[in-house]
């Protein structure tokens, strides 16, 4: 009989193993997923700090033998501490990000997943530059990840006096990778993240030498999200071991109830006591694993708590949605709208929309769908994401006056959560959550209706441009038939005729209720022999 052979492998080694969660399933993707995951790092560190971005990022050929691309990203934002820095990029799972708040990161994988691919394919480690607001030293590291241990191996690290009061953090990472594959994702990428954060300067210089530069339009920044307590419909029996081995000390299992999460006060924590048939005064440490099962049962179905706190997001706003498509696609027609607060298993989310119609946009046989979660631009995997779902599949563009023959047309959807939900960690698309599909699909009919309206009204401009130049034609006849009977002076004739023709096209204009000014200007000065 023979025995199977046991083991257990790190964390590190088994992303390193599998790759293609993470995003890292070719060099392609893997160049692409690199630069996002180092801009999205770039950008926490600034816009949710208060700091106006100003990011630099490079990729450059180091080996064309090899293939070996270098990618570096520079921000400046408020720096690593130098203690933090080994284990935010040699430890995978690793964050900063697992708090109960909005954040472009979830998993502490992201950089570290770069890393990982990284060292599998070339020897190179990652080098990282960084100085915290305020420090008079900035600190360089070079470092690779033990990905048996998941622990950080540095390699070298060194600090210098940092004279011009640089803050910030420049990472550099060398990879395999396809650039010439990359190469439209990576700069759709860099332009879709321009569009929700227009208060950015992103200068981006690729391998070919070609340099593009966005520059800040506004310097309005979205409001921080904030952190917050967990809400009792998202509860499950092992968050609440976890919040418990995270106290100081014992405490009854109704303050607790009251401190530890959202919606809960004196009289909430009373009720649940009682469904779950547990003593308020017995400390939480002490309750079995049977009364925590029946707690989170009794807080899942309980109806009377308040909705999740909103504070804990952080949107774009329709001011800078609108500004953002004016200034890219330089429509004729641009709208957004930002919906109110609603949840799902507990978990907050808001959702926006926008809308660019015609001028410069190129046609297209659909609608161009720029998908974001918490600001993150969503590239890959667009046909199985619920956005697109939305967009192409359940919003009849003709009831909003769109005709299927090209609309040139741009729908951009933002969805904000303290937790989105992928369908896998490579965050490329969201998953067809009820809720969430629901209030995509409203905020895409606003926008529309808005649309919709403007479209009406230009067309009946059009129609009444249309007839108005049936009635030129015939004013000047009308207007000279009527002077012949008005007057028997041949001199005075003119006069009374440019008098009619005048009295004649206001009331046209009046009439028609044209509202073009520039069009009003052009006909009150034209003369009648010109008509």
């Amino acid at each position: 009989m023979s025995s199977e052979k046991y083991t257990s492998i790190s964390p590190a080694e088994f992303f390193k193993r599998n790759p293609e969660l993470a995003g890292f399933s070719n060099p392609a993707r893997a160049l692409y997923q690199t630069v996002r995951e180092l801009v999205e790092n770039a950008l926490d560190a600034t816009d949710v700090h208060g700091i106006l971005p100003s990011i630099k990022v490079l990729i450059e050929l180091s080996n064309p033998e090899k293939q070996v691309y270098k990618v570096n990203v520079e921000d400046n934002g408020i720096g690593i501490p130098p203690h933090i820095v080994p284990n935010a990029f040699g430890r995978v799972l690793y964050s900063s990000k697992y708090v109960l708040r909005q954040t472009r990161g979830m998993y502490g994988l992201g950089v570290k997943a770069a890393v990982l691919y990284s060292q599998m394919y070339q020897d190179k480690p990652v080098e990282v530059y960084t100085s915290p607001i305020n420090s008079k030293r900035i600190y360089y590291f070079k470092l690779k990840i033990d990905v048996t241990k998941n622990e950080p191996v540095v390699i070298e690290r060194y600090s210098v006096s940092n004279d011009k009061g640089w803050h910030g953090t420049s990472v550099t990472l060398y990879l395999v990778a396809d650039w010439q594959r990359a190469k439209s994702r990576v700069y759709e990428y860099i332009k879709k993240t321009y569009v929700v954060a227009p208060y950015s300067e992103i200068t981006f210089r690729d391998p070919d030498g070609n340099v593009v530069y966005y520059e800040r339009i506004t310097d309005k920044l979205p409001k921080p999200p904030e952190e917050v307590k967990p809400h009792p419909y998202g509860v499950d029996i092992e968050l609440i071991k976890y919040l418990i081995n995270q106290l100081k000390k014992p405490v009854p299992v109704r303050e607790f109830l009251i401190n530890e999460f959202q919606s809960i006060g004196d009289i909430t924590a009373d009720k649940i006591l009682e469904l779950a048939n547990i003593t308020k005064t017995k400390k939480v440490n002490n309750l079995t694993d049977e009364e925590i099962s029946r707690l989170v049962e009794v807080m899942k179905k309980f109806e009377d708590f308040r909705p999740p706190s909103a504070e804990a997001l952080s949107v774009i706003g329709e001011d800078i949605i609108e500004l953002s498509l004016k200034k890219i696609f330089n429509p004729e027609f641009a709208a957004a709208i930002t919906r109110k607060p609603k949840a799902y298993q507990g978990h907050p989310f808001i959702v926006e929309a926008g809308i660019a119609y015609g001028g410069a946009i190129p046609p297209s046989p659909e609608p161009v769908v720029l998908r974001y979660a918490n600001k993150i631009p969503l590239v890959y995997d667009e046909k199985s994401d619920v956005i697109w779902k939305v967009v192409s599949e359940e919003i009849d563009w003709k009831r909003y006056g769109i005709e299927e023959d090209q609309p040139p047309l741009v729908i951009m959807v933002h969805l904000c959560s303290t937790k989105v939900p992928y369908k896998s960690a490579g965050k490329e698309s969201i998953a067809d959550v009820e809720e969430i599909e629901k209030e995509i699909k409203l905020a895409v009919m606003d926008v529309a209706r808005e649309l919709k309206i403007y479209i009406s009204e230009k067309k009946k401009e059009e129609e009444a441009k249309k007839r108005l130049i049936t009635y030129l034609k015939y004013i000047p006849e009308v207007s000279r038939s009527l002077a012949i009977f008005m007057v028997n002076n041949k001199e005075k004739l003119n006069e009374a005729q440019n008098s009619l023709r005048e009295k004649l096209l206001e009331l046209v204009l009046k009439r028609l209720e044209i509202e073009d000014k520039q069009l009003l200007e052009e006909i009150k000065n034209y003369k009648v022999e010109e008509v």
